[in-house]
C-alpha cells in the first residue's frame, strides 16, 4: 500500500468517525456499532502503517531497458526474477537486523511457483512491492507483487506474484543460522496460515534436495525434437559483481542465469519467439561462493500442445578450494510458451524422449502439467 493510498484511507476513516461523533443520533446500539467499526478499521490502518515504519513493506521500481528484453521486446523472465529477489533480500535482511543482536544477511532458500501473468515490454516501468507475511524461528516468508506501468497511457497491470523464503546467516559465521524477530499479524488466522505454508515448503525442499543428482551430458549429432537436440549449458565464473558484500552469489543472479539457459533450450526446440510462462519452485540447496565456476544446465522434460517444461540444474565447482568437491547448488523447472507474430501462444513441436530416463522425466512432467491445469480450472469454476 503506497503512502498516498494510506493517507487517503485514513482521511476517509476519519470522516466516518467525525460523522459518527457529531451526528444527531442518540447514544444507542447503532451509534455504538459505527464507532466500534470505525476504531477497528483505524487500528488496522495503524498496524499497516507500523509495518511500513518497521520495514515490513518495501516498494521498488525502474524502467525496462532494451538490454532487459529479448529481440521481440518482451522483458526476460530472469530480469523480473532478479528484481523480485532484490526486493525480498532487502526487506528480509532489514527485518532480521531490526533488533539488537548479532548482525546477519538474509540468504534466499526457496522461491515458490511463480506465474508470469502478463508480458512486460521495453519502456514500461516495473513496480515491485514486497511484504513480510510470516516468520518462523529461523526463516522469513516474503510475498512480492510486480506491476507494469505504461507511462504514456498510465495503464497498470499485475504481471507477477511470488513467494520467497529467506534464512538469516551470521556475518561472523555464514554457516550459522540466526533466529528471526517475530512480526505482528493483522489477523489471528494469518499466523496459522503462514505456519501451514512453512511446513509445506519445508517438506518439499527436503524431498527435492537430492532428487536431481544426475548431470546433463552432451550428445553428438542429435536428432531434432529430442532432448539432446535442445539441451544447453552455460559456464560462468562467479565474480565480485555477482555477489553480496560477504562473498556469496545473489539468489537473483542465479535465477537470471537459470532463466537464460531455459530460454535457450526453448528457443532451440521451437525456433520461435518464446517467453517464460511460469517457474516451478526454485530450491537453493547450498550457497555459491565468489570464485566458484558454476555450470547451469537445461534440458527439456515435457511438452504439451502449447507449452514446454525445462529442467534447470546449477552445479558449483570451487576451483580455488581443493577441500570441497563439485556440488548441486540449485534446481528448478521452467515453463515456456511459443508466441506468434501477434504475441499469441502457438503450438510447439512435440518432444521425442528416447532413453528410459527421458521417458520417465516426460511422464513426471506430464503429471505436474495435469496437476497444475486441474488446479487452475478449479480456481476458475464458478462458485455454486
Amino acid at each position: 500500500m503506497s503512502a498516498m493510498k494510506l493517507l487517503v484511507g485514513t482521511l476517509r476513516l476519519w470522516e466516518v468517525g467525525r460523522q459518527v461523533a457529531f451526528s444527531s443520533l442518540t447514544p444507542g446500539q447503532e451509534c455504538s456499532g459505527l464507532r466500534k467499526t470505525f476504531w477497528t478499521a483505524m487500528r488496522a490502518v495503524r498496524t499497516r502503517a507500523d509495518h511500513q515504519k518497521l520495514g515490513h513493506c518495501i516498494t521498488m521500481g525502474r524502467i525496462m531497458r532494451p538490454d532487459d528484453a529479448n529481440v521481440a521486446g518482451n522483458v526476460h523472465g530472469g530480469t523480473i526474477l532478479k528484481m523480485i529477489e532484490e526486493a525480498g533480500a532487502i526487506i528480509s535482511t532489514r527485518h532480521c537486523n531490526s533488533q539488537n543482536g548479532e548482525r546477519c544477511v538474509a540468504a534466499l532458500a526457496r522461491v515458490e511457483r511463480t506465474d508470469f501473468l502478463s508480458p512486460m515490454c521495453i519502456g514500461e516501468v516495473a513496480h515491485v512491492s514486497a511484504e513480510i507475511t510470516y516468520t518462523s524461528k529461523h526463516s522469513v516468508e516474503v510475498q512480492v507483487h510486480v506491476m507494469s506501468e505504461n507511462i504514456l497511457t498510465g495503464t497498470k497491470k499485475l504481471t507477477n506474484k511470488a513467494t520467497l523464503w529467506y534464512v538469516p546467516l551470521s556475518l561472523k559465521n555464514v554457516d550459522k543460522v540466526l533466529e528471526v524477530p517475530p512480526i505482528v499479524y493483522l489477523r489471528q488466522d494469518q499466523e496459522e496460515e503462514g505456519r501451514k505454508r512453512y511446513e509445506a515448503q519445508k517438506l518439499e525442499r527436503m524431498e527435492t534436495k537430492w532428487r536431481n543428482g544426475d548431470i546433463v551430458q552432451p550428445v553428438l549429432n542429435p536428432e531434432p525434437n529430442t532432448v539432446s537436440y535442445s539441451q544447453s549449458s552455460l559456464i560462468h565464473l562467479v565474480g565480485p559483481s555477482d555477489c553480496t558484500l560477504h562473498g556469496f552469489v545473489h539468489g537473483g543472479v542465479t535465477m537470471k542465469l537459470m532463466d537464460e539457459v531455459a530460454g535457450i533450450v526453448a528457443a532451440r526446440h521451437c525456433k520461435t519467439n518464446i517467453v517464460t510462462a511460469s517457474v516451478d519452485a526454485i530450491n537453493f540447496h547450498d550457497k555459491i561462493r565468489k570464485g566458484c565456476v558454476i555450470t547451469i544446465s537445461g534440458r527439456m522434460t515435457f511438452t504439451s500442445n502449447k507449452s514446454m517444461e525445462i529442467e534447470v540444474l546449477v552445479d558449483a565447482d570451487p576451483v580455488v578450494d581443493n577441500s570441497q568437491k563439485r556440488y548441486r547448488a540449485a534446481s528448478a523447472f521452467f515453463t515456456y510458451v511459443s508466441l506468434n507474430q501477434e504475441g499469441k501462444p502457438m503450438p510447439v513441436p512435440q518432444l521425442v524422449p528416447e532413453t528410459e530416463d527421458e521417458k520417465k522425466r516426460f511422464e513426471e512432467g506430464k503429471g505436474r502439467y495435469l496437476q497444475m491445469k486441474a488446479k487452475r480450472q478449479g480456481h476458475t469454476e464458478p462458485q455454486p
